[in-house]
Formats: structure tokens, C-alpha cells, sequence
């Protein structure tokens, strides 16, 4: 049974920085995309960063200069540096694993023809003002 795990998140003032964290317990954690998602109350989850199992990386527009993912195949854990945060970035973030799809149509709102094959529970991230 696949689980990924979320860690990190937590409350900060506008400016500053986070580091969230997955860990994986998948198989072949190797061949899969791993996605990070967020979603706001009353708004749509929606894709913020992916980065292959080669290690490509893509970012949505609005976080696009202060959202670094990594990841590292021989511990399965995937990361996202979060710096200059805002308001707007409040959410909750998911990690998540896609074995059969990995490019841009998983950013963004969430299409769920791409939907990825496992899901994390999600960590809570809070920027004031």
C-alpha cells in the first residue's frame, strides 16, 4: 500500500520561508512524478510544482522564483523550498505520485483525467500579512 507523507508546514509572516517535505513509501518511487498541490478554502487544488523522475523541474506562473522542488530517489522524498511567501500562498499543500502522467497539464487546476494515483493527507500552510 503506497503512503506519502507530508511535513513542514506551519504559520509565517509574509516574506518569509518554509520547506515542506514528502517522504514515500512507493515501490518504485523512482518512475513516478511527484506533484506538489495546494488548495485554498472555497478554491480549486491546483498543481504548483512537479518534477520528473529525471529530475526536470515545472512551476506554475504565481510561484514561479520562490518554489524550488527536489527530490531524492534513494531516500523517496521529495521537497519544496518555499521562500518569499505571501498571502496568497496560504493553503493546504499535498504531495502527490503519478506513475502515468508527468508534464504540464498537472499544473495548475487539477484535471482529473491526469489525476495522480496517490495522495498525501496534506500539510497546513499559514502566511500573515
Amino acid at each position: 500500500q503506497a503512503q506519502l507523507v507530508e511535513s513542514g508546514g506551519g504559520s509565517v509572516q509574509a516574506g518569509g520561508s518554509l520547506r515542506l517535505s514528502c517522504a514515500a513509501s512507493i515501490r518504485t518511487y523512482w518512475h513516478y512524478c511527484m506533484v506538489w498541490f495546494r488548495q485554498a478554502p472555497g478554491k480549486e487544488r491546483e498543481g504548483v510544482a512537479l518534477i520528473s523522475p529525471e529530475g526536470s523541474t515545472s512551476y506554475v506562473d504565481s510561484v514561479k522564483g520562490r518554489f524550488f522542488i527536489s527530490r531524492d530517489n534513494a531516500k523517496n522524498t521529495v521537497d519544496l523550498q518555499m521562500i518569499r511567501l505571501k498571502p496568497e500562498d496560504t493553503a493546504m499543500y499535498y504531495c502527490a505520485a503519478s506513475l502515468s502522467w508527468c508534464g504540464g497539464y498537472l499544473l495548475g487546476p487539477l484535471k482529473r483525467q491526469y489525476e495522480p494515483e496517490y495522495w498525501g493527507q496534506g500539510t497546513q500552510v499559514t502566511v500573515s500579512s
